[in-house]
């Protein structure tokens, strides 16, 4: 089988188009024209074809998921199933995210870090970080580590409490009200229960 000419891509920068003899087209990066000494005139077995087509696709799995990753962050999990819902085999995704893993652009630890620092910034508390972490497909073993950079549940219940009163002391009614929406944040009992405590007797003392 013979190349008849080779061209790159319009739609894809790193992609590059082998034109074979018989109108079948192969999508490839410069790595398999490195590799594969690809150029015009160029007679490859229909055994390479194979070849080179399994090489693209690891290649062009790649360079998506280093793109996915430089576009938001992400676990693992979540890269893997994203390029597997690409299309990508699963040998070829693992293969990716190992190689990010090793130049360090993905790091679960990280960015389990990441998600406790700003789901705890905007006012929840651990149960729902737990539930983020599980969401997000972030190992089980990595969620103490991370959530030992989340603030003091009181100091985040007392911040939350702030923001909803406006310094306007909360009766009976809206103490229910603000203790019902910090459990829905996943605060526990102990902890809301100690903060309304606390906003009690401050009240009695003004």
């Amino acid at each position: 089988m013979r190349v008849e000419r080779i061209e790159r891509s319009k739609r894809k920068q790193e992609r590059v188009l082998v034109h074979l003899e018989g109108g079948e087209l192969l999508k490839v990066t410069e790595d398999e024209l490195l590799r594969f000494g690809l150029h015009a005139g160029l007679d490859i077995s229909p055994e390479t074809v194979v070849e080179l087509q399994k090489h693209a696709a690891r290649s062009e799995t790649r360079a998506r998921a280093a793109n996915m990753i430089a576009a938001r962050p992400l676990s693992r999990k979540e890269l893997q199933k994203r390029l597997r819902d690409k299309g990508a085999a699963d040998a070829d995704a693992e293969a990716a995210a190992d190689w990010l893993e090793d130049i360090g652009a993905l790091d679960d630890l990280a960015y389990a870090r990441a998600v406790v620092r700003h789901y705890s910034g905007s006012g929840y508390g651990e149960a729902k970080l737990r539930d983020e972490l599980r969401r997000r497909g972030v190992a089980r073993e990595l969620w103490d580590e991370a959530l030992e950079t989340a603030p003091d549940a009181q100091e985040t219940i007392t911040r939350v409490i702030a923001s909803k009163t406006k310094g306007i002391a909360p009766d009976e009614k809206e103490r229910k009200k603000l203790s019902d929406m910090l459990l829905r944040r996943g605060f526990a009992w102990r902890d809301v229960k100690a903060a309304l405590l606390a906003l009690g007797a401050e009240i009695e003392e003004g």
